[in-house]
């Protein structure tokens, strides 16, 4: 099969935050937007893909993620509530309230636990599977930028370039031993690991990887550290830390923040997506840049591979860089990547 691409119709008519692939339907997308609706799409129905449907909330929506089935879904957002959608029947339902902006939400389906980040530095841990237990809170250092988990492990990529690492497990079994105490308590729990990033500079995102033996993280200085959960002083020093999404003009080196990261489901390599309107694709564990892309239109917000690995979605409209305060009409896109077999291979050799 060879690549191809292709721009999806009725994209969001504001900034996107957040675009995310059904765990089990590889065409089946969910696009959050500060428009203030979740977009839920058939990226291959036609050409240019179908909406299905569009659910609105109060406020603009920062991120989006499916739930226990492909027909679930979870969002959060400047409303600072964390909602379910049912993608059926278009019904939402308020699971709880942080006392600020919340900036992503995640779902383990290994523990049944729905994850909130929030800048009101905490977290909100739901246990989907006991629905009479009240949502519990852990209180973080400062404010979470970024979060993501993987089978047994949630990353929270913080300010102050601090980072912690949970097993999912203990969680899982600490809000079950909680009881159902209103409101939401505050959960007494250590991080599984404390880390500081290995970049200088504000982190943007983290990506876990697929095999659960670590994680990506990116900043807004136009790096990206790959890191190894494993604390051996061996497993450690594999840890490194690099330079992309930069350009000269003019004979400047001007440095672009990288927004968005995602790891490929099946080959373990990732890609990335800067502010200068570029996605690449890395091999970490051979330090290796596999391509780049064409440039997109604009500062590229998200990433997503499908679940078989055929599919990348991008998410691209106006990011800090493009100074603008409005955003321009036709800018904010959605394309979606249809990958050739070997094409986000890791390299052979060394």
């Amino acid at each position: 099969m060879s690549a191809t691409q292709f721009e999806l119709s009725q994209a969001p008519s504001d900034a996107i935050s957040s675009v995310k692939f059904a765990p089990n339907t590889p065409t089946r997308l969910l696009v959050a937007s500060w428009d203030k609706n979740v977009y839920l799409y058939d990226t291959h129905a036609e050409e240019g893909g179908t909406l299905l449907q569009k659910y609105e909330h109060r406020a603009p929506v920062l991120d989006v993620c499916f739930g226990r089935d492909d027909n679930e879904a979870f969002s959060c957002g400047l409303d600072w509530d964390v909602r379910r959608i049912d993608l059926q029947t278009g019904a939402q339902s308020v699971l709880s309230t942080h006392t600020s902006g919340v900036r992503n939400v995640v779902y383990s389906s290994t523990t049944s636990l729905l994850i909130s980040g929030s800048w009101d530095s905490t977290l909100h841990i739901h246990l989907l599977s006991s629905p009479a237990h009240s949502p519990a809170t852990i209180q973080l250092p400062s404010k979470p930028f970024s979060i993501s988990l993987t089978a047994t492990k949630l990353v929270v990529a913080m300010a102050s370039r601090a980072l912690h690492i949970y097993d999912l497990k203990g969680l899982q079994m600490l809000i079950s031993q909680s009881g159902t105490t209103q409101p939401p308590h505050i959960l007494q729990v250590e991080p599984w690991q404390r880390r500081e990033s290995s970049m200088k500079f504000m982190t943007r995102a983290v990506s876990c990887m697929p095999n659960d033996a670590g994680y990506a993280s990116s900043s807004i200085e136009g790096r990206i550290a790959v890191e190894w959960f494993d604390p051996s002083a061996e497993s450690q020093s594999r840890k490194y830390a690099f330079k992309c999404h930069r350009q000269a003009i003019d004979g400047v080196d001007v440095v672009y923040p990288v927004n968005a990261l995602a790891f490929h489901p099946i080959h373990g390599t990732f890609a990335s997506g800067g502010g200068d309107g570029v996605v690449a694709l890395w091999d970490g564990v051979a330090k290796r840049r596999i391509r780049q892309y064409q440039r997109f239109p604009a500062s590229v917000a998200s990433l997503s591979f499908s679940c078989n690995g055929k599919y990348l979605a991008v998410g691209v409209s106006p990011g800090f860089e493009d100074v603008e305060e409005d955003t321009a009409d036709g800018v904010v896109k959605v394309f979606i990547r249809e990958l050739a077999d070997t094409e986000a291979k890791g390299k052979t050799g060394k």
